[in-house]
């Protein structure tokens, strides 16, 4: 005869007396045990091949606040027919919500279902409602389905959609669209008795007394010499926790962070809001350049422009460069430089701005390398690949031995060692401010070819302006994108994804 403790006997019998097939949720009830309980029982006894336990999933409907809300005073429409009832079947739409008591963002509502359930008709040129002349000598319009089933989940607290009728069913789609009700999977189990399960639930049980906790008691007196102590299964399966921790991207980029004040590199810094100057102009960009157009940066309104008094020779300089190439040997753009828009304040499109303030600046020393991870701005169609506000690691070194190579060498290591790509590609590219210039992609088994971005050795056009003398390469890459290959993330948005499922499980 099998030995069951006390709480495994009873459930056994609660589950025989069930038809041998009971949810926990019912067992529960009938047991007086928490689920908890119920769970560690029915997995020892699966052990001993009296029960086993199956998942079901179903799909459970609730109320949201709203809908619990309108539960105790009405769906809108119907406070609304109510008060066209008591002001004499027609009224104006304000009079109406009014004596519904109705707040100003329902009133569109309750009209537009008022009208839709036709229950009454509105006229557009004098703003009133009347009452449908078909219903009024019903003078009590019928509950509809979305109300009677408001008031069936508010009973049960939780329905499944495959217990009610057709109609029913129509109308929790109806309250699942208005966001009154959410329909969400719900994992059941259901415990089920096995014939040797059925016959030991039948016989005389034989159950052995044990001692599931030590208390203070036993030990003083020495009881706990003469009781049976309960075995654990220390391999029985337990509720999963989620410990807070940090955001995976955010972890990521301290990574990053860290990786690169390790090689010597200070970080940068600076402003979201920047001038047109740093973003453009000390960057070589021409003032006609289509990346300064509306529709490829964000401008600010108010204010609209920056107080730049403080760098007033680099900007004579910068101004000369562009005009004629001033001492850079470079014939320069060949128009009449603008203050005006130099001034222009806008949200920084590139982290390039922040390499430009720290050379114009004297922030640096020969050799000495630089970063930022900087958040930037563009009005970017969003796709798998492209978002409207995202990140970027920028970097530039000033030393006079550097050449392409150095700048090859150092893309190389944020491809291979951050993202875990297996190898990468160079492209010959143009930015204004660059010359060579390349662009990096990388390629990883399984998740394929995905561009990094830009970089580049800076122009002269860019350093003698900056009163620079010796050589700097610079690169701009999307870390976001760097992440996204990391992790294996075939879509962007999932980086700031709100999934709790994803930011769980993510190492």
């Amino acid at each position: 005869m099998v030995e069951l403790r006390a709480q495994e006997q009873q459930l056994l019998t609660a589950l025989y007396k069930q038809n041998g097939s009971a949810s926990v949720e019912h067992l529960v009830e009938s047991c007086g045990f928490p689920d908890v309980a119920i769970m560690r029982n029915a997995l020892t006894l699966q052990e001993k091949n009296l029960l086993i336990i199956q998942a079901a999933t179903k799909n459970i409907i609730k109320l949201t606040a709203e809908g619990q809300s309108y539960v105790q005073t009405g769906l809108p429409e119907r406070r609304l027919l109510n008060a066209l009832v008591e002001l004499g079947d027609k009224a104006s739409l304000s009079e109406a919500a009014k004596k519904a008591t109705l707040e100003q963002p329902f009133i569109q509502i309750a009209q537009g279902w008022i009208i839709r359930k036709k229950w009454a008709f509105y006229d557009p040129k004098t703003n009133t409602l009347s009452i449908n002349t078909a219903i009024l000598h019903q003078r009590v319009v019928p509950e509809g389905c979305d109300e009677t089933l408001l008031k069936t989940i508010d009973k049960k607290e939780t329905v499944s959609p495959d217990e009610l009728s057709k109609e029913l069913q129509a109308a929790s789609e109806q309250l699942k669209k208005r966001k009154l009700a959410t329909i969400e999977t719900k994992t059941a189990r259901i415990l089920k008795i096995t014939p040797e399960g059925q016959k030991a639930a039948t016989q005389t049980p034989n159950i052995s007394p044990e001692v599931t906790k030590l208390t203070p008691e036993l030990i003083i007196t020495g009881k706990w010499r003469e009781v049976t102590l309960q075995k654990y299964n220390i391999k029985a399966p337990v509720a999963k926790t989620w410990g807070g921790k940090k955001h995976p991207y955010l972890s990521f980029l301290d990574e990053v962070r860290t990786k690169l004040v390790q090689l010597g590199f200070q970080e940068m810094t600076g402003p979201a809001v920047e001038a047109s100057f740093f973003n453009f102009d000390a960057l070589y960009v021409p003032q006609d350049h289509p990346a300064r157009d509306p529709s490829d940066i964000y401008y600010l309104k108010d204010p609209q422009y920056a107080n730049l008094e403080n760098h007033n020779q680099t900007i004579t300089q910068v101004a000369k460069t562009h005009e004629a190439g001033s001492q850079t040997g470079s014939t320069g753009w060949g128009y009449k430089y603008n203050l005006e828009a130099a001034r222009h304040l806008i949200l920084r499109g590139h982290g390039t701005c922040l390499s430009a303030r720290t050379l114009e600046q004297g922030n640096y020393g020969v050799p000495s390398r630089h970063f930022s991870i900087a958040r930037v701005y563009r009005p970017e169609i969003t796709d798998r690949t492209h978002l409207s506000e995202f990140n970027q690691v920028e970097g530039i070194i000033v030393d006079e031995h550097l050449t392409l190579r150095d700048l090859l060498g150092v893309l190389g290591k944020f491809a291979l060692e951050l993202a875990g790509a297996d190898k990468i590609c160079f492209k010959p590219d143009y930015f204004p401010f660059t010359e060579p210039s390349v662009e990096l992609s990388a390629y990883k088994e399984g998740y394929g070819w995905i561009e990094f971005g830009g970089s580049g050795i800076f122009r002269p056009e860019v350093t003698a302006p900056l009163g620079v003398r010796v050589p700097v390469i610079a690169w701009g890459l999307g870390i976001d994108r760097l992440f996204m290959m990391r992790s294996g993330i075939s879509d962007i948005r999932m980086i700031f994804s709100q999934d709790l499922n994803w930011l769980r499980r993510h190492r």
